[in-house]
């Protein structure tokens, strides 16, 4: 292969850094005191226990290392129980060593995150494992992927956020309208600029790979790029980037927020996920565009695409992106090199060592362990079922552009869910979801989601919703 072939910095599953798997012995050497064991529940709030060090050696050394956590640390919202949970039931939750991270914004405390497990046997299953543990979920997807398909997958993350310099009533934002990569919204020896700095050396010095980082396009915006690494390692590293930016933030006096679009006049904020699919059996050059693999699963992430939403999408407020025209993927269910008005975008087209897909329609709000598990489900279900893409490349103008005549053309027909009313209608009519995630877990979630979104909106003004929501996320 010619050189010139292949372009921008190579990942491959193989060269993935191995977790620390960090044991008792090594956190006293780094003189940790406390262990921050948390949790994501399925509201994408981050919740933890803090225990001492001394404490944690002996849960360590007990004959089921574990704390115990109601059930309802998954499924209650601001105190409220979600119709499917009762608060007389509890699980077990393990931790997982290989995702101890140090805290450099908080010396002396590591975090760890853990599985969910039953305390006890449950009649007709034949795991401990919970089924509600959104960890367990995304490492059954990518194991399934691997053992039925011999396909593994490569995630990096752009996480957005927005400073803002007070939460209440208006909502305000950094002092930065200058937009996309522009210097003057760095300066150096302003607030935003020695935020952004501390927080990219901490995740640095915590083992998290930093690509860059920059100003963005919306008023008080930014960005970090991570590096690609396997999917699960990839979630806790972005829950460990996202917990440093709220805390660095709120060193410096401000407050970081995830909401999807405070500013009806700019673009909004999200999570966009690069995926690569990478075979053993399979050569990337079997084709100018895509391996057979990376063609079935392009084919069956766009099948699923509209279902995966009331997980990569999850509030009423996330619709507020799902507009043409404001780079965050557009409405229609399509994909294009190098284009941001469509869903999946593909990027490094012609660099097959470091070609992935952008998918756009994720945004902070969302569990990203949940989220990443339904588009690797859907895509992956593309994989074993054989699809063939027959969908064309919406390189150029946008699928809204087009027209019906110019959409048909590319074998353009759907559209992606505008609310969040159809989008949950998609989930509960998908059996690739039900599939993935089986039939209890859907109808749970859903009934957790339903629970958020209505406290959400139970302030009786926008502007309150805009401060409750920014609050949350």
């Amino acid at each position: 292969m010619a050189p010139h072939t292949n372009h921008a910095v190579i990942y491959s599953p193989q060269s993935a850094p191995t977790p620390p798997n960090m044991d008792i012995r090594a956190l006293r050497g780094l003189g940790i005191r406390f262990i921050r064991f948390q949790w994501v529940d399925l509201t994408n709030n981050v919740r933890y226990r803090v225990i001492p060090r001394a404490y944690f050696e002996k849960m360590l050394a007990s004959p089921r290392p574990s704390i115990c956590i109601l059930t309802v640390g998954l499924g209650a919202v601001f105190l409220k129980i979600a119709d499917g949970f009762a608060a007389d039931s509890e699980y077990l939750y393990v931790p997982d060593m290989s995702s101890v991270r140090t805290l450099p914004y908080k010396p002396g405390h590591a975090s760890v995150l853990g599985w969910f497990e039953d305390k006890a046997p449950v009649p007709g299953r034949i795991t401990m494992e919970a089924e509600l543990c959104p960890r367990r979920i995304l490492r059954q997807v990518t194991e399934t992927a691997r053992s039925v398909s011999g396909v593994e997958f490569l995630v990096g993350f752009e996480t957005e956020f927005i400073l803002l310099t007070s939460t209440k009533f208006p909502v305000t934002t950094v002092h930065n309208l200058q937009g996309y990569s522009n210097s003057l919204a760095l300066p150096t020896g302003s607030v935003t600029e020695k935020a952004l700095e501390e927080i990219v050396d901490a995740l640095e010095a915590s083992g998290v790979e930093v690509q860059m980082y920059h100003a963005e396009a919306a008023p008080g915006q930014y960005e970090i790029v991570t590096v690609p690494l396997p999917p699960l390692q990839a979630v806790d590293a972005l829950v460990h980037t996202r917990q440093t930016i709220y805390n660095i933030a709120s060193k410096h006096g401000l407050r970081a927020t995830l909401a999807p679009r405070i500013h009806d006049y700019s673009c909004g904020s999200a999570a966009h996920a690069h995926i690569s699919v990478h075979s053993a059996t399979d050569s990337a050059s079997k084709g100018p565009k895509f391996t057979i693999q990376e063609s079935a699963f392009l084919a069956g992430l766009l099948e699923h695409l509209p279902a995966t939403l009331p997980f990569t999408l999850p509030l009423p407020a996330s619709y507020k992106r799902m507009v043409d025209g404001i780079f965050s993927g557009g409405t229609y269910v399509c994909w294009g090199t190098d284009n941001r008005e469509v869903p999946v975008r593909l990027c490094n087209a012609t660099s097959p060592a470091s070609r992935n897909f952008e998918v756009k329609t994720i945004d902070g709000t969302a569990n990203p362990y949940l989220a990443l598990a339904a588009l690797l489900g859907a895509g992956h279900k593309g994989i074993a079922s054989g699809s063939v893409l027959t969908m064309k490349d919406c390189a150029g103008p946008s699928a809204a552009e087009r027209g019906e005549d110019g959409r048909q053309a590319l074998g353009i027909s759907e559209r992606l869910p505008l609310t969040w009313d159809e989008a949950r209608q998609k989930l509960q009519g998908s059996d690739v979801m039900t599939e993935i995630f089986g039939e209890n877990f859907v109808q749970k979630y859903l009934s957790v989601n339903a629970l958020m979104a209505h406290a959400l909106d139970k302030p009786p003004t926008e502007a309150e919703k805009l401060a409750l929501l920014v609050e949350t996320y």
